[in-house]
């Protein structure tokens, strides 16, 4: 019983042993000694703290992906409706004339506008009506000059609600069309 703990427990230490040894930097190779490979790992770990130390006081380069999701967020991304409507507020036209400047001016850019709803209504009747929100913010934006084929709409109904509750509040911020990069 005693031979049998002891194998396991020296099998489960050489398994931690191994599984650390691969998760360290890609300087290590397959084929090197195991001493050989002590001193690669203790340098890597080394130099990569050294060089993780001057990133931390350097501000690291960003994603252009990730910076492109910051500034559209900057622009807005979410368009608020009245209740059981799909018409556009003041408010609602100058964010999304702020969106089409944005999208005219990276014609590479695609997005995706989520209707949503609500929760009063039929499961039916909000995905209807995110449909013709998610439409109203494209006609917008077709209408200020982005093209139709950059946008894509989907409806969420009242699936995917943004506040919960069964208050006005809640329901005001649940009645939106939103603009995601794709």
């Amino acid at each position: 019983m005693m031979k049998r703990l002891f194998t396991l427990l020296a099998a489960t230490a050489f398994l931690a042993a191994c599984e650390t040894a691969s998760t360290t930097s890609g300087d290590v190779t397959g084929t090197a000694s195991s001493s050989s490979t002590t001193a690669s790992t203790t340098a890597s770990t080394t130099s990569t703290a050294s060089s993780s130390a001057s990133t931390t006081a350097e501000q690291p380069a960003e994603d252009p992906a990730t910076q492109l999701k910051k500034d559209f967020a900057q622009v807005g991304t979410t368009v608020l409706f009245d209740f059981d409507s799909a018409q556009l507020s003041d408010y609602a036209q100058r964010v999304l004339d702020r969106q089409a400047a944005f999208l005219k001016a990276r014609p590479e850019t695609r997005v995706i506008i989520g209707g949503h709803a609500d929760e009063r209504g039929t499961r039916e009747y909000n995905l209807a009506l995110g449909e013709r929100r998610a439409s109203s913010a494209r006609d917008y934006l077709v209408a200020k000059g982005v093209n139709a084929a950059r946008i894509r709409i989907i409806s969420y109904g009242k699936e995917r609600p943004k506040a919960v509750g069964s208050t006005e509040a809640a329901w005001r911020q649940n009645r939106r069309a939103e603009t995601v990069l794709n």
